[in-house]
């Protein structure tokens, strides 16, 4: 019961405020203003990624999001030049048909999809042959003094991040799901624990 109502109550906003940071903001302007077409948002949460469309570029988004809590926190205040499709689903089986997508966008979410490898298959169905991935995402350190941080750290953050993990390598995971990585840019976020705070962005195509 206790669980339920901190997955429900708690998360969404522990979730958004973290993934609206203002570090964390910066790198979504960096990238996402770069989606066209038909954008899947794996992981939509409660829209973070919303304000940095560029509305004449897209077409709609369609928001692929396991939980509903996190769908209604913000809906609100969304934007109401850009056609936003909900789907109750995890990123794993979204039920969409095949080669529907021009851009999916991957923001703050490889980290925490359960099965991220389903979730990239998932995503090679849905885009098709000449769209793009567009990825921003925490993980694995390049220095292994934060490796080891990461390491000890992992267990409790999955607890209290609903099952976010720090010591994913997104490059890795997308490149052994048949992606190829066209652009990777890293760095530490400033004013973030390092710990949590190495990113990778860039894009990739099938």
């Amino acid at each position: 019961m206790v669980f339920g109502l901190y997955d429900r109550f708690v998360l969404p906003r522990f979730i958004g405020c973290a993934c609206g940071a203002k570090p964390i903001a910066k790198q979504r302007a960096k990238l996402i203003p770069r989606a066209y077409g038909v954008v899947v948002d794996m992981g939509f949460g409660s829209g973070t990624n919303l304000p940095f469309l560029d509305a004449s570029k897209v077409e709609k988004v369609i928001a692929v999001e396991p939980s509903a809590s996190m769908l209604a926190w913000k809906r609100e205040d969304w934007r109401t030049d850009i056609v936003v499709e909900e789907v109750v689903a995890g990123a794993e089986a979204t039920g969409l048909p095949d080669a529907c997508a021009d851009t999916i966008l991957f923001t703050y979410a490889l980290c925490t999809i359960p099965d991220y490898a389903g979730a990239l298959a998932e995503a090679k169905r849905l885009l098709k042959p000449d769209g793009q991935i567009l990825f921003c995402e925490h993980g694995l350190a390049p220095d292994g003094d934060v490796v080891r941080w990461q390491k000890r750290i992992e267990p409790v953050w999955k607890a209290i991040a609903g099952g976010c993990h720090l010591t994913r390598n997104t490059q890795a995971m997308l490149e052994q799901g048949g992606f190829v990585c066209a652009e990777v840019n890293d760095m530490y976020l400033p004013n973030t624990p390092r710990f949590a705070g190495y990113n990778v962005w860039g894009r990739a195509t099938s």
